[in-house]
């Protein structure tokens, strides 16, 4: 059903390689980066594999000091596929550069290159004639020919605005997803009318690439009464002729979500925008193929971390450890919040809602410091147990501009487990925490509401913590993480 996966993968970019699609998504301040989904029905997706493990071990990437990327990081890639080998571009806001990642196998090892200059929202074309153009670019939407090794633009090569929006008050063109198909360049744009917010897809067609490009919107539709519009991604074939189209939906606190549109071609060329609905079909290149899920419970048996794990910023090793039936974070600097902890490990979470729990350890923790479990956005909200002279306390804090204390309750044990019941409901969502007290559930607290905001640009997600406000060193224990889908409760 729409909105396909129910979590927060924004920008997305499709391809299909024999019977195999493959999406990535924008990752920003979360590590390993550069996501990629795979399917065979573009319907269900599961992981597949992820472009790097750290990227450039910037302070703001690593959360030293007051250094931060939230809200930036890597955003809006292309991904392509030609001659054998898998591309993958795309900025991140803290750099004046283009990163540049191919791999034979998309599974990887991945090479790491760079384009030289900016390309903001880029979209890689490799023509018919082994000439290579990058299109980018917000209002004015540029052109550019690359190098054949795309290392930089090619001098004397082509390099003109093919598309320019009128001014706009909310967003311009951008969002560059360009093709040939059948014979024509295609180049679809994510815009909003500037009279309101609401994200529309545009199209923009041309049987020359020195000549003028002629199109405009193609679609503008709502799901779920929420009035933010369906736009910004690119389309797809199916082995037998069908083609779809990959946008995504902002769903408020859960983040920006994929859906799923049909598209058909008229005679001119030009793309027609199926209706956008809940229910959505097409057929799987590999009937009865078992997914596995996008999120999932862990025992931490493993001594590596599952791919449904994300670091919040690069995780600082020697400062963590997985594997016997635990994960242990060491503490290594001080700091006020939970968006400054170290090796913080994430999970999205997904409509209609889901749930979360698991037992910390706090035993080998110092005094001023806390560690639990967290709901991660720009006015998160946490629950935890922290030490302090010596004694231990249940506690429940949120940020609402600034952080806030709503629960701080003696304990007589050094061991909690906690829980995460998180529901969303239109543009919002609400998490209540609750502490297990001889066998039963407690809530502690306040209700926590959250929005999306530009502050972390993300959809909410789980987070295993400890951050240390007095002294470096401690440690804290997570064991038994279970991760309930609302309607996987019912």
């Amino acid at each position: 059903m729409n909105p396909i996966t129910g979590m927060d993968f924004p920008d997305p970019d499709i391809i299909r390689v024999g019977d195999t699609y493959y999406m990535i998504s924008t990752t920003m301040h979360f590590f390993p980066g550069g996501q990629i989904l795979r399917s065979y029905d573009l319907i269900n997706w599961e992981i597949c594999s992820y472009i790097y493990d750290t990227l450039e071990h910037t302070p703001g990437e690593r959360l030293e000091g007051d250094e931060n990327i939230y809200g930036h990081g890597m955003w809006a890639a292309s991904l392509r596929y030609h001659e054998g080998r898998f591309y993958a571009v795309f900025i991140a806001h803290e750099w004046d550069r283009t990163f540049l990642f191919t791999a034979d196998d998309i599974e990887g090892p991945w090479e790491k290159r760079y384009i030289e200059g900016i390309y903001h929202d880029p979209s890689l074309l490799f023509d018919d004639d082994g000439r290579v153009y990058i299109v980018y670019g917000n209002t004015d939407i540029h052109l550019t020919e690359l190098r054949a090794d795309l290392s930089a633009p090619l001098e004397g090569g082509r390099d003109r605005i093919i598309v320019r929006d009128a001014p706009a008050s909310f967003l311009g063109y951008e969002g560059s997803h360009i093709y040939k198909i059948n014979g024509r360049y295609v180049l679809f744009l994510i815009h909003s009318k500037p009279w309101e917010w609401y994200r529309t897809q545009a199209c923009f067609v041309t049987d020359d690439l020195d000549g003028v490009w002629a199109g405009g919107d193609v679609m503008m539709s709502d799901l779920d009464s929420l009035h933010s519009g369906n736009a910004q991604g690119g389309v797809v074939d199916t082995p037998d002729g069908r083609w779809y189209s990959m946008v995504f939906q902002d769903r408020g606190a859960v983040g920006r979500v994929p859906v799923l549109v049909p598209v058909t071609w008229n005679e001119h060329g030009y793309p027609v925008y199926g209706k956008v609905t809940r229910d959505i079909e097409n057929v799987s290149t590999r009937p009865g193929y078992e997914y596995s899920p996008l999120y999932g419970s862990d025992d931490f048996t493993s001594p590596l971390l599952g791919k449904v794990w994300q670091f919040n910023h690069e995780p600082h090793e020697g400062y963590y450890e997985t594997g016997g039936g635990a994960y242990r974070i060491i503490s290594d600097r001080t700091a006020d919040t939970v968006v400054c902890a170290h090796n913080t490990i994430t999970q999205r979470t997904v409509l209609p809602g889901c749930s979360a729990e698991v037992t910390v350890d706090a035993s080998e923790m110092n005094d001023g410091d806390t560690a639990g479990i967290c709901l991660l956005i720009g006015g998160y909200a946490l629950a935890g147990i922290t030490r302090e002279n010596g004694r231990y306390y249940a506690v429940m804090r949120e940020k609402d501009g600034t952080e806030k204390e709503c629960a701080h309750l003696p304990l007589d044990t050094d061991s909690i487990r906690l829980r995460a019941d998180v529901a969303f409901e239109g543009m919002t969502g609400k998490v209540i925490f609750s502490v297990l007290h001889e066998d039963k559930w407690e809530s502690i607290g306040v209700p926590h509401s959250m929005s999306f905001t530009l502050e972390h640009f993300t959809g909410c997600r789980f987070g295993l913590y400890l951050y240390s406000r007095e002294t470096t060193g401690g440690r804290a224990t997570f064991t038994r993480f279970e991760y309930t889908r609302a309607e996987e409760q019912a």
